[in-house]
């Protein structure tokens, strides 16, 4: 039987009891811990989650089917072998709040550029926020991008001279001029 959350299909190991505690033997959680990598990252992108609290309820974290849920040193187990891997960062020093990188900085610029070409959109000027929720951005892995990973990615860009950032007239009005 596969068990959904939403429109999300979740793989058998989530039914799998052993699978919510902290394996004791190396090679076993080394395999626990690459399965989770995988199903936080596939479910992030495909939900379009972009931070994850570690204290507060995320779907994945837990199973009532079987009743059984991630323990704080799990979930931040799990979290901290995204970070390594420049996956994910954490967002407090404290490890609660985690950003979640499904696509690295270096890739979410290549979206960028190729979302401009596709566009037509080279030499044109658009703010931040229309990048993030215009029309044109409508269909694409930018519509709805959390802002943060956003001007990382431009910043990336502007960096290697395709953009170039500039304050509007309020903060949340940042222009970029695309340079492709």
């Amino acid at each position: 039987m596969m068990q959904k959350l939403g429109d999300f299909k979740l793989p058998a190991f989530f039914n799998y009891p052993p699978y919510f505690t902290l394996q004791p033997v190396r090679d076993t959680r080394e395999k626990q811990i690459q399965l989770w990598k995988e199903l936080i990252l596939d479910y992030c992108r495909n939900q379009k989650v972009f931070v994850i609290l570690l204290e507060e309820e995320f779907p994945l974290f837990s199973n009532p089917v079987i009743e059984r849920s991630l323990n704080n040193e799990a979930r931040e187990t799990f979290l901290s072998a995204l970070v390594s891997e420049g996956r994910a960062e954490w967002l407090d020093k404290g490890h609660r709040k985690c950003l979640i990188l499904w696509h690295r900085i270096q890739d979410w610029a290549d979206i960028i550029l190729r979302f401009v070409k596709d566009n037509g959109l080279e030499d044109s000027v658009m703010t931040v926020e229309e990048i993030r929720s215009g029309i044109e951005s409508r269909g694409t892995e930018l519509h709805g991008m959390d802002r943060t990973i956003l001007m990382r990615a431009l910043k990336l860009l502007e960096h290697k001279g395709k953009v170039a950032i500039f304050k509007g007239t309020s903060a949340d009005d940042e222009g970029v001029k695309f340079s492709v």
